[in-house]
Parts: structure tokens; sequence; C-alpha cells
């Protein structure tokens, strides 16, 4: 027996517990297999499906609606495809191991990756929070005339209000964001009635692959890194950790797939969502409604996000700080830029930050995503219904090429931008060789990631064996959204 703190840096870390006693009005799944077991994992996946219809999404999609049509609803499609098979591994990882995938990085990587680490994955919550600040903005403009300027400002008030609802538990907040998306979709389903979009036109868009003209890659990228986020593969593989399931091969395998039959369900509807706001651009759209589902949008979104933003804290670095202060923190960052740029470019600007955000989020994906598969790719089988050796070649094919297509329009626009700047010879050299150390920089920090092979320690999974003695599940910090005190536990580590 030794004691061990859970505290950063510690290696014995993946084995240990971070907590002794579950919550008594914890969400317990009952042992007795039954269909009626999937109505105790609803929730986690409407939670992540928030960042698949949040306001960067919305931006994103009336750009490709104004200026290509149906042309790129493919890219919705294999996003949303890409995007299940992804936050499928990131939910399995949480339900096998007991831990979320932040606290697997701190785990495996010395102090110096894994700061940086957590410094890529903090600029993610923030990317993805200008949006939600903007889009709330512009929601309240649409519907009553507040300047955006003042919109950016208010949006931290009204994000603090909905963070109140913290204190009921994980439960009510579920139900709060289920009811979003619903009203989210409503919006956009009633538009779309009056909208009437040809079918013929939207279904060759969706299955028939064109990037046509100029901008079609950089807009195709925003839509990518709008749909498929990185801080959402730490978010979702932290909320299935408020569930206490049975730990056993069968609960396990059952969890896995319930969890994979919830996420496909919410993240239908966020397709058909984000579906139907491309082609009300095309047709005839009601402002109002669509401010409805925008201000709902980006009410949601960013309770999700600071959530998200918690559990990298708390994963990365083993600091605990209250809810409240955390958005604090985040929106301020985001709140910064959104208001300078209202301020000076107006509407247009601030439509062209949430493209640049989204921008960022794509090319941010690798460092989120590689350490999953990394996590995920051992020999020792998930627990999931689906082999998990197809499922992680899968998820790498997609990785592979996600980081392909951004390399490639990175080159291409940098090279681009040289040669048709007006700057001299020697400015453009200097420039350019910045430019180029940067992405080689970048790439190498891929390949670090890709190539370093992984300790085994880092890799534990809980087996049915050892299993019933964890305490790793229900997780109080999860369950109640509220990081506890840090505490020391004492556990076998043999």
């Amino acid at each position: 027996m030794a004691a061990a703190t859970a505290s950063g840096g510690n290696r014995n870390f993946s084995k240990s517990p971070l907590i002794e006693n579950s919550d008594p009005n914890q969400i317990l799944v009952p042992e007795k297999k039954s269909w009626k077991n999937f109505f105790s994992y609803l929730g986690p996946g409407f939670l992540v499906s928030i960042a698949y219809i949040d306001p960067g999404n919305f931006e994103t999609d009336l750009q490709s609606g104004a200026q290509y049509k149906y042309e790129l609803l493919w890219i919705i499609l294999v996003a949303s495809c890409a995007a299940l098979v992804i936050q499928s591994l990131a939910a399995n990882l949480g339900v096998v191991t007991g831990k979320h995938l932040a606290e697997h990085c701190r785990a495996e990587y010395s102090k110096v990756p894994n700061f940086m680490l957590w410094v890529v994955a903090e600029i993610a919550v923030v990317a993805c929070d200008i949006p939600e600040v903007i889009g709330t903005a512009f929601a309240l403009n649409m519907l009553f005339n507040i300047p955006v300027w003042i919109g950016v400002l208010l949006t931290g008030l009204s994000t603090l209000i909905l963070l109140a609802l913290q204190q009921y538990g994980i439960r009510k907040l579920e139900f709060l964001i289920a009811f979003l998306v619903l009203t989210i979709a409503l919006c956009f389903f009633v538009e779309l009635h009056y909208s009437k979009p040809d079918p013929k036109e939207v279904l060759f868009g969706l299955f028939v692959p064109q990037l046509k003209g100029n901008g079609a890659t950089g807009l195709a990228i925003s839509l990518l890194g709008a749909m498929v986020m990185p801080h959402n593969l730490f978010l979702h593989s932290a909320l299935v950790l408020s569930r206490k399931i049975p730990r056993s091969v069968t609960g396990i395998k059952e969890a896995c797939r319930y969890y994979l039959i919830e996420s496909g369900l919410a993240l239908m509807v966020a397709f058909l969502i984000n579906i139907s706001v491309i082609s009300n651009v095309v047709g005839k759209w009601s402002s109002k409604i669509f401010a409805i589902a925008l201000l709902a949008s980006g009410q949601s979104s960013t309770i999700t996000g600071t959530y998200a933003g918690q559990y990298v804290m708390q994963g990365f670095l083993d600091l605990r700080i209250k809810p409240w202060l955390r958005n604090f923190l985040t929106r301020c960052l985001a709140i910064i830029p959104s208001l300078i740029v209202a301020l000076i470019g107006g509407s247009a600007g601030a439509g062209k930050l949430i493209i640049i955000a989204s921008m960022i989020l794509s090319f941010e994906l690798p460092f989120a995503l590689v350490p999953l598969l990394k996590f995920t790719s051992s020999n020792i089988k998930m627990g999931s219904h689906v082999n998990s050796l197809l499922i992680s070649s899968v998820t790498w094919l997609i990785g592979g090429l996600i980081m392909g297509i951004n390399i490639y329009y990175l080159v291409s626009s940098f090279i681009k931008l040289l040669l048709q700047s007006h700057m001299k010879l020697v400015a453009i050299v200097f420039i350019g060789l910045l430019g180029f150390s940067g992405m080689a920089i970048y790439v190498a920090a891929i390949g670090y990631l890709v190539l370093r092979k992984n300790r085994e320690s880092s890799t534990h999974f809980l087996s049915s064996s050892d299993s019933q003695t964890a305490e790793t599940l229900p997780r109080e910090d999860i369950m109640n959204m509220q990081l506890p005190n840090r505490v020391t536990v004492t556990g076998n580590l043999d």
C-alpha cells in the first residue's frame, strides 16, 4: 500500500482515483441489461452536439449558402460522419479508463509537452468562444436593435446567469441544453418549410464533392473546423464519467454502444440543422426566427465551452477554479478581440472574425485528435461492440486527411499571399522565412505526437477483474459540473 496525491506530474496518476466516495445522487445505470438503460445514458451527446450548431457553424453555413448555394453540403455530411467516429472514441476512452483525455495527457507527457498541449487547448476554447460572443451579439441586434459592440459586452452577464444552473447538477443542465437544441431545430425547420429548397439540388450538393471558385477551399476548411472542434474531445470524454456504469465487460460494452447511439442521434439533429441553415439562405427566411435560434445557440454553446475549459484546466494542470471565474477569464479573452473588431469593422468585420476563429480550430484539431488516437490505438479492446482496430484505423485516416488539407491550404495560401504582395524583395524573403519556419514547427509538433511511443502505464485500461473495486466512476467533479478541492487518497498501486 502506498499513498498518492492527485497532483500534476505524478507518474502514478493514471492508476489513482481522484475521489474516494461517490455522490448518493449520482446518475446510476442499472446492472440489469435492458434497452431502458439507454435513457440513463441520454445527455452527454446532446451537450457535445451544441458545438456543431453554435454561431460559428451558422456563420460558415451562411457564407457557404450565400456564395456557393448547395455546393459545399458534402463537407457538412463528411464532417458529421467523421465527428461521430471521433466523438465515439472520446466517449469510449472515458467509459473504459475512468479518466478523460486531458488527464491522460498529463499522465503521459512530460511537463513541457503537457504545458504546450494545454496552451493549444486553451486557445481552442477561446477561439470557440469568439463566435459564441459575436453570434449572441448579432441575435440581440436582430431582436432588439442593440448595437453589436454593446451586445458583445452583454454576453458575459447572460452567461453567468445561466451558469447558476450548475448548482442543480448535470442532469438539469442536460435537460436545459436539450430544450435549447430542440428550440434551435424547431426554428430552422419552420424556416425550411417556408424556404422550400429544391430537393434535387440539395441531394446533388450532399453526395457530389465539388470545390469551385476562389475561396471555396478556405471556406470548406472553415466548415470543417466549425464542425469538428478540438475542445469537444476533452468535453465528451469527461461528460461520460457522470454515469456510474456496471464495471463488467457487459456493462462497459453496453455503455459504449448506447453512447454511440446517443451521439448519433444528437449529431443527426445537428446535421439537419446545418443543412437547414444553408437551405434557408438560398430561399426566404425570417430574421426574427433566425435570431431566436442564434440566441439559443450562443447561450447553450458558451455553457458547454466553459465546462470544456474547466476540464482542460483540471486535467492538464490539476488546477481547479469555480465555473463562473473560469467563464469570466475565458469570456474576457474572447470579448476583447470581438469588441475591437465590432467597433472598427462593424458587423462585416465581426463575421470575418468568426471565419478566422473556425479556421484556427481546424488547424488545432490534430493536437487533441492525435493524443486521443494514441491512447485508444492499443491492442486492448475498449469494450465497444465495434472492432476497436477498425474504428482507430478509420479515425487515423480521417485525421490524416484533415491534417493534409490544412497543411496544403496553409502552404498554398501563404505562397499566394507572398506572390501577390507589393512588398520589397527583402521583406518578402524575411516574412517567407518566418512563415515557413512556423509551418515547419507546426508539422514537427504533429509528427512528435504521432511518432512518439506512449508509455504502457498511461494507457492502462480498467478491466473487469479490477473494476469491481475501482472508484473512478462516477466522478463527483464531472457529475456536479463543479471540481472539488484536491484530496489525498490511498490505494494499491501494485
